[in-house]
């Protein structure tokens, strides 16, 4: 299976997206620490090389980006093909719930995947998520309302609460 892999700019700077026939599997910003590292498993799950280009899903996904930062998309349609574990999937699952312009806690997130106990487990299934935006983890905080783990640093995590706080009216 082939997977292109394209530069998209936003406001928040460079971001990579990476997406096969079945859908995008990969939206991180370059200077993500754990870049490296999901290059390689997308490489080995697919049993392919990344190699530079577009595709459908792409395409879709940059004009989806731009209404975004346009304040005229507010849910995502593009098609996501993101391969990990029963419990990241359902993880994943339960953050694209979240609304656009609202926050919930690790605790809440757990709660709803009906495994109030394991809100580190939810929190590394976060952590691992390759779609950023797309799949909201930046609106998943601390029980305290405090910002914490987000791949592509706290002050974009600020950045986007803060910018989809403002807009939640706007649709």
């Amino acid at each position: 299976m082939k997977i292109k892999l394209e530069t998209v700019e936003i406001p928040l700077g460079k971001m990579y997206a990476c997406a096969t026939d079945l859908g995008v599997c990969m939206l991180e910003f370059s200077d993500r620490r754990a870049l490296e590292t999901e290059f390689k498993e997308i490489i080995k799950y697919y049993g392919s090389e990344i190699k530079h280009g577009t595709n459908s899903h792409i395409e879709l996904l940059k004009s989806e980006l731009k209404g975004y930062f346009e304040k005229k998309v507010f849910n995502f349609s593009v098609t996501l093909h993101t391969p990990g574990t029963l419990f990241q999937q359902k993880a994943w699952e339960a953050l694209k719930l979240i609304p656009y312009g609202q926050t919930r806690s690790y605790l809440q997130q757990a709660k709803i995947l009906n495994c109030p106990e394991s809100v580190r487990a939810v929190a590394n299934a976060n952590g691992k998520n390759r779609v950023s935006i797309i799949i909201p983890c930046h609106r998943v905080i601390g029980e305290d309302g405090s910002l914490t783990g987000y791949g592509g640093g706290l002050q974009r995590k600020r950045w986007l609460l803060d910018f989809e706080s403002e807009n939640k009216g706007l649709f």
